[in-house]
């Protein structure tokens, strides 16, 4: 392997690669995707302080209004805490696959939820069953308390079934819009009636509340519950190929091919495993096709992780990284709806291409960088925020240049393009670069993530 298939595998298995790594990896392709995979067999937990919820029970929630206002504010702040501890997790990756795995399916398994506890197990199980089966994936998901929460699993019952996670369930998260009936979803509504869990966030099945009738669903009758749907849904080979699809299109690329779809189906459609589609994918030579590096628009968390990867830098207010997520487009743990973020071209408009490009000077530099001139930033909170600030954004952070340096001392200056930049410089970015002083590494590594090519990955 070159190189840049090294970064190229790097930024999509991960989120970008050191240079004291690069000198340590094998140039054997089989062993680097080997590698990768066995770092990524273990799983490590996420975990947040949660003992505020200890020897609460529920009816006093009821009881004492103050009581359930308080467990709601402290609720919020473990939600922030979650969302940083998240991303840490990212940044400091040692199982870095399976972390990257875990975002991906947190935009495919898409759920909101403001309760700490079911949020951090709901997490858990997308980074547990990240490289597993699919089948046990989506059974799973379906018996999460946050989704239950969610998507109205609760409110499913007998006597009024609930569709809505029965239509996501096809629409978005197996089949793809257009795969199944209106009679498909009622009857897989039925099947999951009687989902529920309790105070632990943990899954009850109410059977009392089941239809226990038969359900007639793509053909096949009989008294199904959810996990049977779920097994009939994975009989059609449309499923493979939504899924195989959907992993193209993130980890290789937003314009789809076909014919390499169609063959990350048939080898996902023979056993629903994880880990071999996405062995497959990374031992494929299209994979490293140039085409395909530096084809995808970073997403603000790739944008950032990425960022802190390559300088590691401290917040002194954990808050403003969720400020940073807002302005740039992206909350961990607030997705804008159950659909998700669309991503790609949809990443970048007149507000976030501003904030992206005056980021890393802002952060790295421990920079004010007056915003007077901010008329391109429309979005409303953007507005408010800067004009809370008087023009600014007064980010307060402490950037480890030293380990920037201790990385990169085996980098010449002028070598920091080839490793920041994973894409086709434009002739006249090229241009611009050369009017670059090369002085300081410090320097030209803030300008070079300044540029809009460092936008792709």
């Amino acid at each position: 392997m070159t190189t840049k298939e090294l970064q190229h595998l790097y930024w999509r298995a991960g989120f970008g690669i050191q240079p004291t790594m690069l000198n340590k990896i094998p140039l054997d392709r089989k062993q680097v995707v080997d590698a990768l995979f066995e770092d990524s067999k273990s799983y490590t937990p996420l975990e947040i302080d949660l003992s505020y919820l200890n020897g609460i029970d529920p009816k006093d929630l009821k009881k004492f209004p103050s009581l359930a206002k308080e467990l709601r504010e402290k609720s919020n702040i473990r939600i922030l805490d979650l969302g940083n501890a998240w991303m840490a997790r990212m940044i400091h990756a040692k199982e870095l696959l399976r972390e990257r795995m875990t975002l991906f399916w947190a935009n495919h398994f898409v759920c909101r939820d403001r309760n700490p506890k079911y949020m951090l197990q709901y997490n858990n199980t997308l980074r547990y069953l990240a490289l597993g089966h699919f089948g046990d994936f989506v059974k799973a998901i379906s018996k999460e308390a946050s989704m239950l929460k969610y998507l109205n699993g609760k409110q499913n019952r007998k006597q009024k079934p609930n569709e809505n996670f029965a239509r996501e369930l096809m629409e978005l998260f197996t089949l793809g819009e257009g795969h199944y009936s209106e009679k498909d979803i009622k009857e897989s509504a039925r099947a999951f009636t009687g989902y529920n869990h309790n105070f632990e966030g943990e899954f009850v099945f109410r059977g009392l509340q089941h239809d226990h009738d038969n359900k007639t669903f793509f053909d096949n009758i009989g008294r199904f519950d959810g996990d049977d749907i779920i097994d009939i849904i994975l009989e059609n080979k449309q499923c493979a190929r939504y899924i195989s699809d959907k992993v193209y299109r993130y980890f290789v690329n937003p314009v789809p091919n076909n014919s390499h779809i169609e063959a990350m189906t048939d080898v996902f459609y023979n056993d629903y495993d994880i880990e071999n589609l996405m062995r497959f994918v990374f031992m494929s030579d299209w994979f490293y096709h140039e085409k395909n590096r530096g084809a995808k628009i970073k997403s603000p968390v790739e944008f950032l992780v990425g960022m802190a990867k390559t300088v590691p830098v401290t917040f002194e207010r954990k808050r403003d990284i969720i400020v940073i997520q807002r302005l740039l487009g992206q909350i961990l743990l607030d997705p804008p709806n159950v659909a998700g973020w669309k991503g790609d071209k949809a990443w970048i408009d007149a507000n976030t291409i501003m904030v992206r490009l005056k980021l890393p000077s802002l952060l790295l530099n421990n920079a004010m960088i007056s915003l007077k001139a901010y008329g391109d930033f429309n979005d409303r909170f953007a507005a408010q925020y800067f004009k809370r600030s008087k023009g600014k954004l007064p980010f307060k952070t402490l950037p480890d240049w030293d380990s920037f340096l201790d990385d990169f001392k085996t980098i010449k200056t002028e070598e920091l393009t080839n490793i920041l930049i994973q894409g086709t410089v434009n002739e006249g970015t090229a241009d611009y670069l050369k009017t670059f002083s090369k002085a300081s590494k410090r320097d030209f590594c803030v300008q070079l993530m300044s540029l809009p090519e460092y936008q792709m990955c």
